[in-house]
Parts: structure tokens; sequence; C-alpha cells
């Protein structure tokens, strides 16, 4: 049984009215206007991502790989979220033989991942040789105090502050940033949500 860690989206689990739970299907349906060819949702957690983009994107994915290092999501994720575009594996996003094991996409989605993750630069490395030439990430992440400084959070590593976010991405073609509150996303420069708690970047490799 998939348990609730307090971090862990499990729609079936939480009432419509929960905001973690709306801030994570927000994401997903913001992405939809990127998603296309082969997908993968990388930390697919319980699977309803995937899952969303499937459905949604039918007409324009060929494929959608959804991976996560815990054995119990991905066993949950196959049995309450089948479709037969998305397959779900155990896979560890910092595994350095992702991109000979996976092959590369048209489309990667990582939210709320990055701030869990020690080594940052592995996973970074990873997203961009799994990326196609011409692919599209979306990437989102809390932010807070800064890299190597707590943050009140037992599950993260830590929260990068704006800036320290905006500057992982130099290496793209093209940058676009967005801040989000609850199911509110804005492009960065027009927000009227005042200082946001979240950040999702779509890069253009």
């Amino acid at each position: 049984m998939l348990e609730d860690t307090g971090e862990r989206v499990i729609p079936e689990k939480m009432k419509i009215t929960n905001e973690l739970l709306l801030e994570h299907v927000a994401r997903y349906h913001f992405s939809i206007n990127y998603a296309r060819g082969r997908v993968l949702d990388f930390a697919s957690g319980s699977g309803y991502g995937s899952h969303i983009i499937a459905k949604k994107c039918k007409k324009r994915v060929n494929e959608v790989i959804g991976v996560d290092i815990d054995k119990e999501a991905i066993t949950y994720a196959r049995g309450t979220y089948y479709h037969p575009l998305t397959t779900f594996l155990k896979e560890d996003v910092v595994d350095p033989t992702l991109p000979e094991k996976l092959g590369q996409f048209d489309t990667i989605l990582s939210f709320e991942t990055i701030e869990h993750i020690e080594n940052e630069q592995q996973f970074l490395s990873n997203i961009y040789q799994l990326l196609k030439p011409e692919g599209t990430l979306v990437l989102s992440t809390p932010f807070g105090k800064g890299r190597g400084r707590p943050c009140g959070s037992p599950f993260h590593v830590h929260q990068l502050t704006i800036e320290e976010f905006k500057i992982l991405f130099a290496n793209y073609s093209e940058t676009t940033f967005y801040y989000q509150k609850g199911a509110l996303i804005e492009r960065a420069g027009y927000e009227t949500i005042g200082q946001p708690p979240l950040g999702i970047v779509v890069c253009r490799k």
C-alpha cells in the first residue's frame, strides 16, 4: 500500500480542496501545452501526472515514461493509472547510465524533484543528455533560503533562491520562467502573486 508521507501526492487519498494536490495537478495541465512525441515524467510518484499527459495529449504524444526510485510508487502507478501509451519504470534519476538505458525524449517533465536531490549536477546532466535537440524541459521547484541552508522541510536537501534557480539552465537555447502560487501560474515579470513560493522553467535545448 502506497503511503502518504506528507510530500507525496496520491489524488485518491486527498480532498479536492487540498492545496498540494491543486498545485501539482495545475503544473501537469500547464505542461500539456508543451508535451509532444516521447515524454519522460522524471520522478513520476504515484503516476497521476503521467496519466494526465497520456490522456490529454494522446494525439501528439507517442509514449510516456514515468520514472521513480520508489518501488511501491511504481507498483501503485502501474495498477492505478494504466494507459496504453504509458510505462512506469523503477530507476534513480541520478543514475549516470540512464541516458543509455532510456534513450532521448522530445519532452521532459520534472516537478518538485530537484530540491530532493543531493547530486544536483548529475540530475541536471541526465536531463540534458536525455533531452533531444530542440526538445523541451518543464521543471519546477519551491523557492527558499538557498543552496546549503536549512529549509524547514525534512524531505528537502535545500530550497533554491530565485537567482540560484535561474542560473541552472544557461546551457539551453531558450528559457522562460514562470511563478506559481496555488493553481495560479504566471510568467515571470508579469506576476501579480507577490513573492512567488514556486518556480517553473520551460527550456528549449
